[in-house]
């Protein structure tokens, strides 16, 4: 019951920080946690966010699970988002029905081979994957912003730095009329009961809980430590590399060097809200998505900074630390030993 009990906490801190903020806490309330779903269309941009949180959660999770700590999945969205690109460009004019399936397999072989390079360090000379996912990071910037200014960049585009809009071909359908809702929420439902079934029901999936939870055990069973690298870094390498596609090929339909938008990271957050599983990280990614919307209103109506959103995140993450705290560990008073 914690993360409800997180929610509920993070709910009444928004409350006094809108008071300190000179803002009518009622008003910031609405605007931010009711105004974005008070309408079809607000609950089908709801949805259209949580798809590439749910993707990249679900990969990190499993990763998480076997203390295999990916903190890098906002570099593996934006090199999906490259790869699949690239497919959509390669193939501009002559696609057909097969070429969002090839550019979703490009996306997830994108994602998986940057995250390959953190595991191959992990395991070969014991590097940090958390150092080493994070700092690809922003060599994954820096390399799609080359493309778009460079060799990607449309001619016809008036400087700016972005693609060519992509075919119809390549492009998600959408799903409901006079929405940007398309088919990567299906994406991201199916990769969630896929990562379900291996977490919870598949010989590797329990392999990967023991090593997280017992190192030792793990060991004495002969199980692999740097199989569980690798399984763990590539798995949440695919899922953000297909949440890359998703974003390319569903509401920007381009790719530009603003691909990333800060999902990666806010993935880690939903993931461990969800308690690293399938069916919390749903409901977590719910939130999250719900909480960059109302950051969107209240930078609109109330005239705050767009970092309002961020510092709720931020309190997510912290009340969850503290709730854990309190959960593995009890507080004693009284004198200290000497």
């Amino acid at each position: 019951m914690s993360p409800l009990f997180e929610v509920v906490v993070m709910l009444l801190a928004g409350l006094v920080i809108f008071s300190a903020l000179g803002k009518d806490p009622i008003q910031g309330f609405r605007l931010f946690f009711f105004n974005p779903v008070r309408n079809l269309y607000g609950v089908s941009e709801l949805l259209l966010k949580a798809a590439p949180l749910m993707l990249c959660a679900v990969g990190l999770a499993i990763g998480f699970r076997a203390n295999v700590w990916n903190i890098g999945a906002e570099g593996q969205f934006i090199f999906g988002a490259i790869g699949a690109s690239g497919v959509a460009l390669y193939f501009k004019g002559s696609g057909g029905p097969l070429l969002l399936p090839a550019m979703l397999c490009a996306g997830a072989l994108a994602g998986a081979a940057w995250a390959a390079i953190p595991a191959l360090l992990r395991t070969r000379f014991n590097a940090n994957e958390i150092l080493v996912t994070l700092m690809l990071v922003y060599v994954a910037q820096l390399y799609v912003s080359w493309l778009v200014f460079g060799p990607w960049r449309d001619p016809m585009g008036f400087g700016f730095p972005q693609t060519e809009m992509f075919g119809r071909d390549a492009r998600l359908p959408n799903i409901l009329a006079g929405t940007r809702l398309n088919a990567g929420i299906f994406i991201a439902l199916g990769v969630l009961v896929a990562g379900y079934l291996f977490m919870q029901f598949s010989y590797t999936g329990y392999k990967m809980r023991v090593a997280g939870e017992a190192a030792g055990a793990a060991r004495y069973a002969g199980f692999s430590a740097s199989k569980t690298v690798w399984i763990g870094l590539l798995c949440g390498g695919g899922a953000a590399g297909i949440a890359g596609m998703t974003e390319v090929a569903g509401p920007m339909g381009q790719l530009t060097d603003r691909v990333s938008l800060g999902y990666g990271f806010a993935a880690i957050i939903v993931a461990f809200v969800g308690r690293l599983n399938p069916i919390g990280i749903a409901l977590a990614s719910l939130l999250m998505a719900l909480l960059f919307l109302g950051g969107e209103q209240v930078q609109q109506h109330m005239n705050l900074p767009s970092s309002i959103s961020m510092v709720f995140q931020g309190m997510l993450l912290f009340f969850l630390l503290g709730a854990d705290v309190f959960i593995n560990y009890r507080l004693r008073f009284g004198r200290m030993a000497r």
